[in-house]
């Protein structure tokens, strides 16, 4: 037998992973928890469920949830059904939710999750995801509010600016087809083309940018998304330096002081007229406390 592997051909001992079994795929899971508040982005102050996925292509030098992929919490992972997962919804939050959002690490890895925002939009109940749009999933189009977060230079990781137009294409497809023939001339930079026999969907959700911002160099690179994608709203979010420390007054008198500075900086920019100004809402109430 050839040893050669190719998209086609595979050797016995290693089985190829189709689409269609990853997609049938128990969920990996580390957290269930709400209701409570979103925090961060064009949802925040939003009551909802959070389901928190392990895994992540990304390692930013500041991530407050590091434990999605450094090992540290892989005793904690249960690998879930959509069923195993909306019945723990349930009995944690009973009748007292009706959104749900699915953060990580970065659950646009996952391609099983379209199961759960199916069983999730059978049951009425809206959804929310935040991914650094690094990754695409034919399941976001299935999403009521996607907030795509590119990371900026401060977390140590490099923007592919082909795969994030190209995801960015698809989620304002709707939008832009509905433009008047002026404002869709606006364009953005884009070499990922969808392959001609691919199916063409309509999104129908609310499609968002963030920019976590800790200095100037950052937001620059705000300026620059801004700039590529005028046609989405962006957000401008503090972060936070600190996601060890316990002391929650600390962490909240420093995140107010680093908001302050971001609101004067975008004041002073005519370039940022259109941007919301944010500060992490729920770590000003809550610290690094997680589940909450």
């Amino acid at each position: 037998m050839s040893n050669t592997v190719n998209a086609n051909t595979v050797t016995t001992h290693q089985p190829t992973i189709t689409l269609d079994r990853a997609k049938a795929a128990p969920i990996p899971v580390l957290e269930v928890f709400g209701p409570t508040v979103q925090g961060e982005g064009m949802v925040i102050g939003r009551k909802t469920m959070f389901v928190r996925t392990a895994g992540c292509d990304y390692h930013c030098s500041w991530c407050d949830s590091a434990f999605t992929w450094d090992g540290s919490a892989k005793d904690q992972i249960r690998r879930l059904s959509a069923t195993d997962i909306w019945q723990e919804l349930k009995s944690i939050g009973g009748e007292r939710f009706s959104h749900v959002t699915l953060s990580g690490g970065n659950p646009a890895l996952l391609p099983q999750l379209g199961a759960l925002i199916t069983l999730l939009r059978s049951q009425g109940i809206a959804t929310a995801v935040e991914t650094q749009g690094s990754r695409w999933q034919e399941w976001l189009y299935d999403i009521d509010e996607v907030t795509l977060s590119p990371k900026p230079p401060s977390s140590g990781m490099t923007t592919n600016w082909e795969v994030l137009d190209d995801i960015v294409t698809r989620l304002t497809n709707r939008k832009m087809a509905g433009e008047s023939k002026s404002t869709t001339n606006v364009s953005i930079t884009t070499s990922a083309k969808k392959s001609e026999d691919e199916s063409v969907r309509l999104y129908a959700g609310a499609c968002s940018l963030k920019v976590v911002i800790f200095d100037d160099t950052d937001l620059a690179y705000a300026r620059t998304i801004h700039e590529r994608y005028p046609h989405i709203p962006l957000f401008l979010q503090t972060g936070n330096p600190d996601v060890n420390t316990e002391n929650t007054g600390q962490i909240a008198e420093s995140l107010l002081h680093r908001y302050e500075w971001l609101i004067d900086r975008v004041m002073d920019d005519s370039r940022l007229n259109d941007v919301r100004v944010l500060p992490q809402l729920h770590t000003l109430v809550w610290g690094n406390k997680r589940g909450v």
